[in-house]
């Protein structure tokens, strides 16, 4: 079976999906009636979809991609410039919760969403694991004040830079810094060998922070919790992370606590433009 199959009586011959192709697997022979594959499409092709998507006469049938999986881009549903700016400004980093769990439902809603992100060559290696009751964050918290302690006590440069023993002075004053008292925490992890598994673990990571408030979510990035997953084998003993994977990213997630009523300003963005 040829890697795909068109539609010799819808296709228009527009070579839109030649030209769209990332590996560039498809060509236009004078001599065929429509695109056909290159010599070795089949064992480099990345099913990245792009071919199916992109026909505007529904001509094109990939063999592993049902097209009945590729609903319409419905253009009633596409954001204006301005609604755009105002959801992406609206955006805050939440770090005070209601006392209320999130159902796995809406979790896993989220990250159905998040897992439509951008990977390299549609590698799709981004794995979940998500920590959904506050008493488990909060054992993870705990195990990072112990790894600050000894940070502390070994003097450790990012001991005075990130004024760590703040951090442990308020945890022992009841106050959580670390993980902010959130009843759930998402993490992305990817293999260890992958060189683009921190990007796209971040991308991934971004689509749900976007998509959670949508919801009624409220994230905040979990630096603490990144930067000491890795150094702490207990904490990936704690999460069962997968043998081969490493952590690449991790939010913080819940119901607000309270409702932000205005959009704080930013600095002006810094632009070179090389000609």
């Amino acid at each position: 079976m040829n890697l795909f199959t068109i539609d010799e009586k819808k296709c228009k011959r527009d070579g839109i999906c030649v030209a769209e192709c990332p590996l560039k697997l498809i060509e236009m022979k004078e001599s065929a009636a429509v695109p056909t594959p290159v010599a070795d499409a089949e064992s480099r092709c990345i099913k990245c979809g792009h071919c199916v998507a992109v026909c505007p006469h529904n001509a094109f049938t990939h063999m592993t991609m049902n097209t009945a999986d590729f609903p319409l881009v419905r253009k009633d549903l596409a954001l204006s410039p301005e609604q755009a700016e105002h959801f992406l400004r609206s955006r805050r980093s939440i770090r005070a919760y209601q006392d209320k769990t999130v159902d796995r439902e809406t979790l896993a809603k989220i990250i159905d969403i998040a897992r439509y992100a951008p990977t390299g060559s549609n590698s799709q290696q981004v794995g979940w694991i998500v920590v959904d009751t506050r008493d488990n964050v909060q054992k993870l918290s705990a195990m990072i004040i112990d790894l600050l302690r000894a940070m502390i006590k070994a003097n450790h440069p990012m001991a005075q830079s990130y004024n760590l023993a703040n951090l442990v002075g308020a945890w022992d004053a009841g106050i959580d810094l670390i993980g902010r008292n959130a009843p759930a925490l998402v993490i992305a992890h990817g293999p260890k060998h992958y060189p683009l598994a921190h990007v796209d673990c971040a991308s991934a990571l971004s689509y749900f922070d976007l998509a959670a408030p949508t919801f009624g979510i409220g994230t905040c990035w979990a630096g603490f919790f990144m930067l000491a997953i890795p150094q702490s084998q207990a904490m990936q003993d704690a999460l069962a992370l997968p043998e081969g994977n490493a952590v690449f990213g991790a939010l913080m997630a819940g119901y607000p606590k309270y409702t932000y009523r205005r959009l704080p300003p930013r600095s002006e963005a810094a632009i070179i433009w090389k000609q």
